[in-house]
């Protein structure tokens, strides 16, 4: 099993489904995980149609949020974002203009600048994607769909077709650099721009 919170501190003090659910079970069902997690959320939220919203967060002209959304204490969404398929952000997160989240996490204090995709993922603390970055979510290219997951040596197989990355705390990810679908990264990992990481190999 994935242990989430070997990546992200405390993971599971945010989210039980943490200690007993790998993270792309966590990111197949987080729609209604955050339906479930919005029923505790307080008056400091503004919510409507199964979106909530900090009173603090600034949000820009041009910003599409589709149900289920949260979104946390002092967040701030550039012009023309997009908010997908259930998005959680966590406090002081900044997403720029431009940029596409679907069915991922976003913890607190992390930045994604402009022009990036997240896909199916879960995103640790105080993470940096520079412009451009992706994390991919799909094997647009391979016969086989199905994404698998190498930890500590083990090849995993997640039995789903879609599934992005598990990025720990502290990383940097570089100006268009990709994450190719199952991507692993330790706490405090640097991925250089332009970089291609691909932890599994076409056919293994």
């Amino acid at each position: 099993m994935v242990l989430i919170n070997d990546f992200i501190t405390a993971f599971s003090e945010t989210f039980d489904e943490g200690q007993n659910f790998e993270p792309w079970e966590i990111t197949n069902n987080l729609k209604s995980i955050i339906e479930n997690k919005m029923l505790t959320l307080g008056s400091d939220y503004t919510i409507k149609d199964h979106i909530a919203i900090h009173k603090s967060a600034r949000i820009e002209n041009g910003v599409t949020i589709k149900k289920p959304a949260i979104v946390g204490e002092n967040c701030y969404l550039a012009a023309n974002a997009y908010l997908r398929e259930g998005v959680y952000l966590g406090r002081d997160v900044k997403i720029g203009s431009g940029c596409e989240i679907k069915n991922s996490i976003i913890l607190s204090g992390t930045a994604v600048a402009h022009f990036n995709y997240i896909g199916n993922s879960i995103i640790g603390r105080n993470v940096n994607f520079e412009a451009g970055s992706i994390a991919a979510n799909h094997y647009n290219e391979r016969a086989i769909k199905k994404i698998s997951v190498l930890y500590k040596s083990q090849l995993i197989e997640t039995n789903s077709e879609k599934f992005g990355s598990l990025v720990g705390d502290d990383s940097k990810i570089g100006a268009n650099a990709v994450l190719s679908p199952g991507t692993l990264l330790i706490r405090n990992s640097i991925v250089k721009r332009l970089q291609l990481v691909e932890q599994i190999a076409a056919g293994q």
